[in-house]
């Protein structure tokens, strides 16, 4: 899918105007720079552009930079608008169980407090589970802040205060008495370990691991925990909802995906997407943690809803634990070898946590079919249900844990092979998919890595005897691990509008979390269009833009740009087209390559 947006062009009957500003945008591109024409005079700018430079692979500032480092970039709880109102959340203190009663007399008595909602006092929600899933939900059954009485985790929300100061909503719910009927609850992975449930093999296992294991010449068994572990990102998770009049919102959120979170609101809400406008032009950080919309931004809008009037709601540091996190895990890997240092078996067994009301997994155990050549595999996963949130993705989910795992068993099996743990890896290094029939890989240049690496880092001056390497004092230790991960391209919609004086602005709604997409897409965008970088503009993390799935899994840069690139291709050939109706045009016979190799010369 992709859009494109050039000067408003007839493509019969051409004006002198229509001639100009084809000219001067075929001009602004490179295209016919030295065909001596009025139109090619009027061409002429303040900023020349004849000679642009390359900018992918070149350093650029980052064109987001000023705005940041002077404060002009807003972030989802900098919007302003008269008569904001502020909320404060109050939590459970139980982790499972149901509410009885909540008191909200002595808050309400506070002066600037406006309302307290509770799941018995709030405006209608949807009673589907649905309605509360978004487009990354794992199965299950999703939460529904402030829904009902039933308690599922340890700070929970439980109730709203709403005030006209910040300092007042805080104040006002440390007043607020919650009374639980309290049931026995589980957070331990141990405890649950026995009763864990399978899901289905996360791959087709390769001959038989078991068999291989037991008649291999040196085996390995070992297992390997991972706590959880949760996002801290710099931003604090926020939602400014303003009130727009006839029921429209317009929510500024702190997410990865405005269009997720768009559709989200009005399923729960039951509101047209046109009422409805999500932004997120700056991200202070999240690398998973907002790739599903989180329930600060249904109490907003919950809120917004209830009093007509535009509410904020920031989450405190302390609240953003109950936000999602990387699962605590248990793996269990058996690696069977040659005495020449070549796999014959690998088993790797995960048990990952889960939350009661959701199965959230992602495949820990098979990215050894990446890495590693083994005739017989075999891989299983298995789920523990706490009464904890459901968790989300964090940085690298599921190759950080799983491939930790994995290194770690493959240094441990070189300590038994005696074995430089580098050897071991190039003698069972995979130039194919296992996991998807031996497929071959598009590229991967581990291999050279591994060499590079080693190269720099002196490997080969390595002792490979514990506390033998010191520094002064100082014992020195060196090791080698390997990190592994896709590289994906996913749909998406990129919208160019080219004005005649050479300007472009680039739109999609995709998200920029700190990573330099903002800068990414204008590098691209001057490549692949002739321009300067300076005239470029940007546009991003609107839900009203073009298309554009949540920014995750590494897979945003390649796609936009993707999309950026097969954009700008369009608006050439359109430009190209424009340019042969132009009378004595000298490129009346030329195709579009001829004009790349044309503008290419003149540089």
């Amino acid at each position: 899918m992709r859009q494109f947006s050039s000067p408003d062009l007839p493509r019969a009957d051409l004006s002198r105007r229509s001639v100009l500003q084809g000219a001067v945008a075929l001009g602004a591109l490179g295209y016919g720079a030295d065909a001596a024409s009025p139109a090619a005079i009027a061409a002429e700018q303040k900023s020349p552009v004849s000679k642009p430079m390359t900018y992918i692979g070149t350093a650029t500032s980052r064109i987001d930079g000023n705005a940041k480092v002077t404060g002009a970039a807003k972030y989802a709880a900098d919007f302003n608008v008269p008569g904001l109102v502020h909320a404060f959340l109050v939590e459970s203190t139980i982790a499972n169980g149901r509410i009885v009663h909540i008191d909200a007399s002595e808050a309400l008595r506070v002066e600037g407090v406006i309302d307290v909602l509770t799941h018995e006092r709030r405006p209608r929600m949807a009673d589907t589970d649905d309605a509360y899933k978004d487009d990354v939900a794992p199965e299950g059954t999703p939460f529904r802040p402030l829904y009902d009485s039933k308690i599922m985790f340890s700070g929970q929300p439980v109730a709203l205060v709403l005030s006209e100061e910040w300092e007042i909503a805080r104040f006002a719910a440390s007043l607020v008495r919650v009374k639980y009927e309290q049931e026995a609850h589980v957070t331990d992975l141990y405890r649950q370990r026995e009763v864990a449930f399978a899901l289905p093999e996360p791959a087709k296992p390769r001959g038989d691991a078991a068999k291989a294991f037991a008649a291999a010449d040196v085996r390995h068994q070992g297992e390997y925990y991972v706590p959880i572990e949760h996002h801290n990102p710099m931003e604090l998770y926020a939602s400014t909802v303003t009130w727009d009049g006839g029921g429209k919102l317009t929510v500024y959120d702190k997410t990865q995906g405005v269009q997720n979170v768009q559709r989200y609101v009005c399923s729960i809400f039951d509101m047209k997407p046109d009422d409805v406008r999500v932004m997120s032009p700056y991200v202070g950080g999240a690398f998973g943690s907002g790739l599903r919309p989180q329930y600060q931004v249904v109490l907003t809008v919950l809120a917004a809803r209830a009093l007509e009037r535009p509410v904020r709601l920031v989450l405190t540091r302390q609240q953003m634990y109950s936000l999602g996190y990387r699962p605590a895990m248990i793996q269990r890997i058996e690696l069977g070898a040659t005495a020449g240092g070549t796999l014959d078996a690998i088993t790797h067994d995960a048990i990952t946590v889960t939350s009661q009301y959701e199965e959230f997994h992602r495949h820990e155990t098979t990215w050894s079919g990446l890495l590693y050549k083994s005739a017989n595999a075999k891989y299983t996963h298995k789920l523990a249900r706490l009464d904890l949130p459901t968790p989300c993705d964090m940085r690298g989910p599921s190759a950080t844990t799983g491939v930790y795992a994995l290194e770690s068993a493959m240094d441990e099996l070189a300590v038994a092979l005696r074995l430089d743990p580098l050897e071991l890896r190039l003698r069972c290094y995979s130039d194919r998919d296992q996991n998807n029939g031996g497929l071959p890989f598009s590229s991967k240049n581990l291999g050279e890595c591994y060499r590079q690496g080693a190269e720099a880092f002196g490997w080969d001056k390595r002792n490979p005897e514990p506390r033998s390497m010191r520094d002064g004092s100082e014992l020195v230790g060196w090791g080698m691990a390997t990190g592994v991960w896709e590289a994906l391209q996913v749909p998406i919609a990129v919208r160019i509008v080219l004005t005649a004086n050479g300007h472009a602005e680039v739109a999609c709604a995709t998200s920029d979390i700190g990573t330099g997409t903002y800068t990414i897409m204008a590098q691209v965008a001057a490549d692949a269009l002739g321009l300067p970088i300076d005239n470029i503009s940007i546009k991003l993390g609107d839900s009203t833009l073009p298309q554009s799935p949540v920014e995750g899994g590494s897979w945003i840069a390649a796609s936009v740009s993707n999309g950026i690139v097969t954009t700008s291709t369009a608006i050439r050939e359109e430009l190209l087209h424009l340019a042969k109706k132009v009378p004595g045009s000298p490129l009346a016979n030329a195709t579009r390559d001829e004009v790349g190799r044309l503008r290419t010369a003149s540089l």
